[in-house]
This record gives structure tokens, sequence and C-alpha cells, in this order.
């Protein structure tokens, strides 16, 4: 049974361009994309399960998070969209390319390959439980937590948009942690499905980034084949780094796609 996910929808009648965040992230992080591509575009973009305001559910497999996005599109009336994706969400929406291709008018996938990747996030969930477990009641409590265990600043910012005040004025956890850290070792795998999706994919990759670095460029054309990709500026949060960029490139790209 899919579940029912949260959204942000900015309403229109064209195709829309849906959006997928990453790991630990919401739809509430694109929100400045989201005033600019409306201009443009019907805009959809969506809390995943365990993430944002969606529920918090067992299971992170890519096949069920593809489901709870197409049971949106169906609850949605969307026939078919151009699917964004970053990181966790690039594997999502390659995931339900795969699935149900009839759906994607095109692809986007912003700096991931449809690769198993290492692990790579124990100091973030280290951080994540000692503010868990520290209970701060102000932003500059929860940012000392997070600092324990993460050096990076911009990267506890990202952390903190998952705080939110329960009654008694602690600053709490949105996202389903436990379900997440049951299922990373599906989360870091390859997305779900089989086969290629032959329809019109940009890929676009962070030049600082080890997401999508040369060498996995044939493994990922094996799925991707109609794959354009452009590298910008940035490490792997590059639509964070490189706004307008990463804005104009989603813009040609989809201009071009309905061209």
């Amino acid at each position: 049974m899919p579940t029912e996910l949260h959204y942000i929808d900015t309403g229109g009648d064209a195709i829309p361009l849906v959006v997928v965040h990453g790991l630990l992230g919401s739809a509430d992080n694109w929100r400045s994309h989201l005033k600019q591509w409306q201009r443009r575009h019907r805009v959809i973009a969506v809390d995943l399960r365990n993430h944002g305001r969606s529920p918090h559910v067992a299971g992170m497999g890519y096949d069920a998070m593809a489901e709870d996005l197409l049971a949106l599109l169906d609850r949605l009336g969307v026939a078919r969209a151009h699917l964004l994706g970053h990181s966790m969400g690039g594997k999502v929406a390659i995931s339900l390319a795969r699935l149900a291709p009839s759906r994607v008018a095109s692809l986007i996938v912003a700096d991931i390959a449809p690769l198993a990747y290492g692990h790579d996030h124990d100091s973030v969930f280290a951080a994540l439980r000692r503010v868990e477990d520290g209970q701060p009641t102000n932003r500059r409590e929860a940012d000392a937590l997070l600092a324990e265990h993460v050096e990076e600043s911009a990267v506890r910012l990202f952390l903190a948009t998952n705080l939110e005040r329960d009654d008694q004025g602690i600053l709490r956890l949105r996202i389903g942690l436990d379900e997440i850290q049951e299922d990373y070792e599906t989360i870091m795998g390859e997305p779900a499905g089989e086969g290629a999706f032959d329809g019109p994919t940009l890929v676009l990759r962070g030049a600082h980034s080890r997401y999508v670095t040369d060498e996995m460029l044939p493994a990922l054309r094996e799925v991707l084949p109609r794959a354009e990709v452009e590298t910008l500026e940035a490490g792997h949060w590059l639509h964070a780094e490189q706004p307008a960029a990463f804005q104009a490139a989603v813009n040609a790209f989809v201009e071009r796609v309905e061209g």
C-alpha cells in the first residue's frame, strides 16, 4: 500500500516538473527554486516517506518510494511529468522512469548515478542522535550538538532543517530516523527496475563531487542511454551552491524537450 506523500503544488495545467529531494532533505529545501520555476512551469515538490511532513513507515526500498510517487501523480491526475531528483531522490526518479516509463516526459538526475554507493553518513546519523538526546530549545544549542559530530557549518544548517519545535518548546526531529537507519543499506543500493529508460535525460553533476565520476559514465549510460551530462562548478549540493546555473540548465532542458 503506497504511502500518501506530503507535497507542494504551484498549480497549473502544463506537464509538471516534479522535484524529489535527497536523503534527509524535504520539499521545503526547494522553495527558492520553486519560486523561479513556477514562472515557467507547474512545479510539484514532494516529501518522500520518512522525510519532511510525510508519514513515517517501515521500508526505504526504491520500488516502494517510486510507488509512493506514482500514487501521488495518480491522485493529482498527472498523466506525465518531468521528473527531477537529487541524490537519493535521483534514484527514486530513475526507479519510476524504469518502472513506469510512459509517465515520464523527461528525467533530470542531479549528482547521482544508478549504482550502489559506500557508507558515508555515520557522522550525520550520530549528530542527529545527539540532538535527539540533547533536546535543545533553540537553534544555537542544536547547532552546538550537531557540531560534536559534523564540522561543516553548511551540512549542519541542512540537517537543522529537519528540526521543529514541539509543545514543550523542544526542537525535535521530524524525520523517521529509525526507519531511515534501519534501511540505510537499501538507500545506498541501486535504483529499482530493470533495463534502460530511453527517454530524454539530463544528468547534472558537480565538478567537485565524487558521486558521478567519468569512470561511472559507461555504467550510467547502460541505464540512461540518452543522458546528456552537464557539469556545474559545485559539489554534491549543486542546486544550493549554483542555484542560478542549476535553474537555467533545468529550464533549458525542459523547454527543449517540450519544444
